[in-house]
Order: C-alpha cells, then sequence, then structure tokens
C-alpha cells in the first residue's frame, strides 16, 4: 500500500522554509502532492498558476525526488481532495504556538471529516522565522528576498514589472 501525503498551502511565493518541510516530507511519503490552495482570509500576491510554477520549478532546482506532485484546488474541503487521491495524512509546518494554535482546530476537523490525520513537522531553524506574507512585505519595500526564498522566486520577484 503506498502512503500517500498532502502538503496544502497558499504558497504565495514558496520560501525556503516550505521547501524544508516539502523535502523532508516527500523522504517519508511514497507520493507527496504539494496542494496550493486559496485561503480567503489572505489577499494573493500572485496568481494560483503562477505559484504552481514557481513550486515546481522550485522542486525541480532543488534536485528532490520524482515523489512529488504539484497541484492546486480550490473547489470542496480539503479532505475531499485526500479522498480524491488516496491520501490519508496532511503535512503542516509549524513555526511557532501560534502556527499550532492556528491549525489544531483544523486538523480536528479534517480527521472528523474525512479520517485524514494531520502530521506536523518542524522547520529548520535557519528558516522557522520566515513566512510567505513577510517575504511579500520585504519584496514590496525593494529589499532583497534571497535569503527566504529559492532562487528561481528570488529571480521572479526582482524582475521589473512581473508583480504590482
Amino acid at each position: 500500500m503506498s502512503r500517500i501525503a498532502v502538503v496544502p498551502g497558499s504558497f504565495d511565493p514558496i520560501t525556503l522554509g516550505h521547501l524544508d518541510v516539502i523535502e523532508r516530507a516527500a523522504g517519508i511519503f511514497d507520493e507527496l502532492h504539494v496542494l496550493v490552495v486559496h485561503n480567503p482570509d489572505k489577499a494573493a500576491l500572485l496568481p494560483i498558476a503562477q505559484r504552481v510554477s514557481l513550486i515546481q520549478e522550485a522542486i525541480a532546482e532543488a534536485g528532490f525526488g520524482d515523489n512529488i506532485l504539484v497541484t492546486s484546488w480550490s473547489v470542496g474541503l480539503l479532505v475531499d481532495y485526500c479522498r480524491d487521491v488516496g491520501a490519508t495524512v496532511l503535512v503542516k509546518g509549524i513555526r511557532s504556538q501560534v502556527d499550532v494554535a492556528y491549525e489544531t482546530p483544523m486538523a480536528i476537523v479534517n480527521r472528523d471529516l474525512g479520517g485524514v490525520e494531520t502530521v506536523f513537522l518542524l522547520p529548520s531553524p535557519a528558516h522557522s522565522h520566515v513566512s510567505s506574507s513577510l517575504v511579500r512585505q520585504v519584496s514590496a519595500l525593494g529589499g532583497d528576498v534571497t535569503p527566504y526564498v529559492p532562487p528561481v522566486v528570488a529571480r521572479f520577484l526582482q524582475v521589473p514589472g512581473d508583480v504590482e
């Protein structure tokens, strides 16, 4: 039986912390779906298709294994996607107690609604302070985001006219 897991997130944009969690989860599970989802509580910087593309390029540049599929989901519950692909586990990166407080109720509901367990992974300490919102702020103010994002994202964000 294949162990399939899903790493959901808005990934707007993907950070080195996200990549760290993805790489480690890919080493644990036979098949890993990196799922770009719409978060109605956040104002998106990048369209979903652009986020998927950047994640695919970042994973390819990093040389991760071939057991990772990057896709998006915008209709229905996350547990519906898990059921459709046969995933029984969600993997979430946790940076702080704030993330634990935010993620715990969702983990319980996902287990109740679809029998999907949630596994929390801590990022490496070098990336534990990085968030997509921090990257968006630094980028919007003309700062250097290269310490926080994969090279493909840094190149994309530094190209004038690509992001408003």
